[in-house]
């Protein structure tokens, strides 16, 4: 993939979309239009937050994915710096103990993958950053709590609130935070783009069904506007994307997608020229 190519797909594209969720739904009522849609009147409530299982279900175990995906990552990047620090080959006996307990498999695996650990783990937490950053920076209230569905706060766009330098208030709905945890899974993505895995795009597609999955649920209960879920998917894959050329680099994100054959004829032509 050339250098324009390669930057018109992965900074055009969600630039692009930027473009259209600002005017589709920040320069009109679209927002509150579909949130009226799902809200009671007579009840001032929405029918489906008053549900327990449904907020548990898709807010409280839903985190286990991205969770435990960012544990997994940590672990695996701290057992990643233990193997070096072993020095089996001063110590035979620790080795040999290690390889019969399987260990040392797993310690060789945590080195030898070091750099996707750790760039894992700080993808997440960039992202996290980022939105926690907007959050507090644009200080914009849940349509839940605002009056337009019996909340006192009054509701005020993102950009109309934005600070740069400090926070603007104690509002933290913009954008979706929930739906950033599952779009976080985006990093998983730029991983298999560095080892060049066919199912690449299964990771693409499967991370953000998952953030949108993650951020229309919050719609439903009145939590957030349906632009919040966009907007998340929007910092977090520029987060991920800035991530990821820091660690592996342009060249390496852009080689194509090899199939089961070429990867094997790739593999054999790697260990010929080594």
């Amino acid at each position: 993939m050339t250098p324009s190519r390669f930057h018109l797909y992965n900074f055009g594209i969600p630039l692009a979309c930027a473009a259209l969720v600002f005017l589709i739904f920040d320069m009109t009522h679209l927002d509150i239009t579909l949130s009226n849609l799902l809200f009671d009147p007579l009840t001032q409530v929405f029918p489906i937050e008053q549900n327990r299982f449904f907020e548990q279900f898709t807010h409280k175990w839903a985190r286990i994915v991205p969770n435990w995906t960012a544990e997994a990552a940590f672990i695996g990047a701290m057992l990643s710096l233990v193997w070096p620090l072993l020095d089996t080959a001063k110590r035979p006996r620790l080795g040999e103990r290690l390889e019969r307990s399987r260990i040392a498999a797993v310690l060789r695996f945590t080195t030898a993958h070091r750099r996707d650990f750790w760039f894992v783990v700080v993808a997440f937490a960039l992202c996290t950053g980022v939105i926690h950053f907007l959050k507090a920076h644009t200080s914009v209230y849940c349509p839940i709590e605002t009056t337009l569905y019996g909340g006192k706060m009054a509701r005020v766009d993102w950009f109309e609130n934005f600070q740069l330098f400090h926070e603007a208030g104690d509002g933290r709905c913009w954008p979706g935070g929930h739906a950033s945890g599952g779009f976080t899974m985006l990093a998983l993505y730029f991983v298999a783009r560095r080892y060049q895995w066919r199912y690449s795009k299964a990771l693409l597609w499967g991370s953000l069904l998952l953030g949108l999955v993650y951020g229309t649920t919050r719609v439903l209960q009145g939590w957030h506007y349906m632009s919040h879920t966009f907007w998340a998917g929007i910092f977090v894959w520029l987060t991920c994307l800035l991530t990821a050329l820091a660690f592996y680099g342009r060249a390496r994100l852009a080689l194509p997608v090899l199939g089961k054959h070429q990867r094997a004829a790739f593999a054999t032509e790697s260990q010929a020229c080594a």
